[in-house]
């Protein structure tokens, strides 16, 4: 399959670019199509076979991560999101939906190394059925393996109730609630690819948007959905979601806090506003020997046209500015002693005062031109303006919102975003009036490119009525591939730079994390609120998070939200998940642990925090990855002192990009903050300072329950401080085996 489809994308590669535009255009849509089968095929390639079902009906089906024909259209491979698939992950010996064996295949390349069988019907095996039958469990053997640094996909394994989850209806907000462990994340992405597949034409269009709690996070995700052969998804986090921002740095917890408030709506409306004020002294204006005055009642009349238009700031400036160029020009025609004056005098006068510098100072004061980075900044700057805009918020408040420049934070995102969209874009003829004289020397260029692009337009339109493909590809987008002189985005890059893209799904991970002005932004991005919410109330750590899912969703989608429950733990051995489940009950006495599914006789121990250096170089050696999980206050201390002891460990620092999250997870060892382990999950982990990480936040005993929750096989904890009642008593590392395997 994938040798034949070189062969084709070769073919039309080697035809040029040549003939008409009709020709090109069909030939680029062959070339895509092949190349993006293509790289599916490769993407593919580890574990494509997974599963077979020996069917009473159907045969024997094998079950894939995508669907295989050969040359005569004969079905080689059945997709594993295909209806008739279903049975490999719901069938059970209670209601076997007509199959007798379900087969487990464990693959390396394109050999097979493992066979895992489940009996579903005894009474209908033949002899032959019987003497081939194989088994140890594949789910727990997929549990078992070490850690690479990469989330995997879990299509061989997928349970049940996790199933049930993926294959949901696309409609609606589907909260997906579950522990640790219970593959919230997976399963999400995996329903991201059984949404593409089942509704492709819609969702290829309009693209999917996952959102996670950071870029390491993301990193570690990265590879799951191209293993299924989805390639065009955008991964991002919040602090990604404005257009030219990536902020990665972040504020201490109070402030942000203060910034995720949804009060902060109502201080980014009231900021815009700020703006808009009209002085109370009339503004005098000197043409040359002429005075005009801009008095009180002209304001008061541009400022409620402008207010009634229901433009956004910036649309609403041209209102503005129209009604008080009109009042200047007949105060001007009064002092002159032209008398009345027809539209067409009107029009010019109007033009004439436009231009003069006084006019255009005084304009720009009365009611500026204004970025959501101005606009924020000009708040944060002036206390002054605090003052006005934020008088809903207290004066602790207030002053935690003071700040003199500096990086953007993620906390600042979704208020850029809230400015954004009162403000509304700048009028790209007024940007480029700032450089006239550029403009000027180009004109006459620019016209005739202007002419030949709308020509190309009209042809686009043309072909994309004919063909009947004008709902599914833009007019503009066939005009600059007929053109050959711009790159051909996909849907997920061209999301990624478009504010206002309404996406088809949008997926949002570790949801409880997010502050209500995040979730303002979310929302903003997926009008039709067709969304999985996946997270856990009891692992909220940001004070600005999430309490419960009704207080999430309910200003949005009262009464249309649906939640499922994930309930089994396949992540933390059952003697990890105990105490845990003791730090749980001091967040919320009422709320339950998953049940974790196995047992590996390896218990959590304790160590001196002085031995920490010590006791990761043991856990190195009994082999996996590593994660040191340490107070965000002890982070550069503990990060230095595990770096010196065991080489090629890297410490994740607040704000870390991609590259530093890539290396950390490829790293034997990483020393990082609750935050930035959040999703994540190792072989090992250590947990310094537990009392430390409990106490640094409102929400620290979530955070410590987060972090004891990250290990597949071995939990320690290191201290020099007395342990809480829900840790003491652990046993010291020389008193537990070390592979209890």
């Amino acid at each position: 399959m994938r040798e034949r489809t070189q062969r084709q994308l070769k073919e039309v590669l080697a035809s040029g670019a040549v003939g008409t535009m009709q020709n090109r255009s069909e030939r680029d849509t062959f070339a895509e199509m092949y190349a993006l089968r293509l790289a599916r095929l490769w993407a593919v390639e580890r574990g494509l076979v997974f599963g077979r079902l020996d069917h009473v009906e159907e045969g024997r089906l094998y079950i894939g991560k995508l669907g295989l024909t050969d040359d005569e259209q004969q079905r080689l491979l059945i997709d594993w999101r295909a209806p008739v698939a279903q049975p490999f992950y719901r069938a059970t010996p209670a209601a076997p939906m007509g199959v007798t064996r379900r087969r487990h295949l464990q693959t390396k390349g394109r050999t097979v190394v493992g066979v895992d069988d489940d009996l579903l019907d005894l009474d209908s095996l033949t002899d032959d059925d019987r003497a081939t039958l194989n088994g140890e469990a594949a789910l727990l053997a997929a549990l078992d393996e070490r850690r690479t640094g990469r989330m995997r996909d879990i299509v061989a394994t997928i349970q049940s109730e996790q199933d049930r989850v993926i294959r949901g209806d696309l409609n609606g907000v589907l909260v997906v609630q579950g522990g640790p462990g219970t593959g919230k994340t997976v399963v999400a992405l995996h329903r991201a690819a059984y949404l593409l597949y089942t509704h492709r034409e819609r969702l290829e269009r309009r693209g999917v948007l996952i959102l996670g709690p950071n870029l390491t996070f993301l990193r570690y995700i990265e590879q799951v959905l191209p293993s299924l052969g989805e390639n065009d998804v955008l991964l991002s986090t919040v602090g990604e979601l404005y257009p030219g921002v990536t902020a990665t740095a972040r504020e201490r917890p109070e402030v942000a806090a203060v910034k995720g408030d949804a009060r902060m709506a109502a201080v980014i409306a009231k900021a815009v506003r700020d703006r808009q004020r009209v002085p109370r002294k009339p503004v005098e204006l000197t043409l040359g020997r002429l005075t005009l005055s801009i008095d009180r009642a002209m304001l008061d009349a541009a400022r409620n046209k402008a207010t009634r238009s229901r433009r956004p700031h910036n649309q609403a400036r041209a209102v503005f500015v129209r009604s008080l160029l009109n009042a200047l020009a007949r105060q001007q025609a009064r002092k002159i002693g032209k008398g009345l004056i027809d539209e067409d005098d009107l029009a010019d006068m109007r033009e004439e005062l436009r231009t003069e510098p006084v006019v255009k100072s005084a304009l720009n004061r009365l009611w500026p031109y204004l970025t959501p980075q101005r606009l924020l900044l000009g708040l944060y700057g002036s206390p002054e303006r605090l003052d006005y805009a934020a008088s809903s918020l207290t004066p602790g408040e207030r002053a935690l919102l003071r700040r003199d420049g500096g990086a953007w934070t993620e906390s600042d995102v979704p208020l850029l975003d809230e400015a954004a969209d009162l403000l509304g874009d700048i009028d790209e003829q007024v940007l480029r009036a700032s450089a006239m004289q550029a403009e000027e020397e180009l004109a006459a260029a620019r016209q005739a490119e202007e002419s030949e692009r709308e020509a190309e337009l009209a042809y686009a339109r043309e072909v994309l009525e004919l063909t009947g493909l004008s709902d599914v590809m833009e007019a503009e987008r066939l005009a600059e591939r007929q053109r050959g002189d711009g790159p051909h985005l996909t849907t997920a890059e061209r999301a990624a730079a478009d504010r206002t893209w309404a996406y088809g799904h949008v997926i949002v991970d570790e949801a409880q994390e997010l502050s209500p002005m995040a979730w303002r932004a979310v929302m903003r991005r997926c009008p039709t609120r067709s969304m999985t919410i996946v997270g856990d109330i009891a692992q909220t750590g940001s004070a600005a998070g999430a309490r419960s899912w009704a207080e999430v969703l309910d200003p949005y989608v009262a009464g249309r939200w649906r939640q499922e429950r994930l309930t089994v733990n396949y992540r933390t051995p059952v003697e990890l998940m105990a105490v845990a489940a003791r730090v749980l009950a001091t967040v919320d006495p009422a709320l339950e642990a998953p049940a974790s599914v196995r047992e590996l006789g390896v218990q959590p121990w304790s160590a001196p925090l002085s031995e920490l250096a010590e006791v990761v170089e043991l856990e190195v050696g009994e082999g996996g990855k590593v994660a040191v999980v340490v107070p965000d206050r002890l982070l550069a201390t503990l990060g230095a002192e595990v770096t010196a002891a065991v080489a090629g460990t890297v410490v994740v620092t607040p704000g870390a990009g991609r590259a530093k999250g890539a290396e950390a997870l490829d790293a034997p060892v990483a020393v990082m903050g609750v935050t930035d382990a959040k999703g994540l999950e190792f072989d090992s982990v250590i947990v310094a300072e537990p009392d430390l990480i409990a106490a640094q936040s409102p929400r620290g005993p979530s955070d410590l329950y987060v972090a004891l929750t990250r290990a597949t096989q071995r939990l320690g904890v290191v201290h020099e401080r007395p342990l809480s009642e829900a840790l003491r008593g652990l046993p010291g590392r020389s008193q537990t085996p070390a592979n209890g395997l």
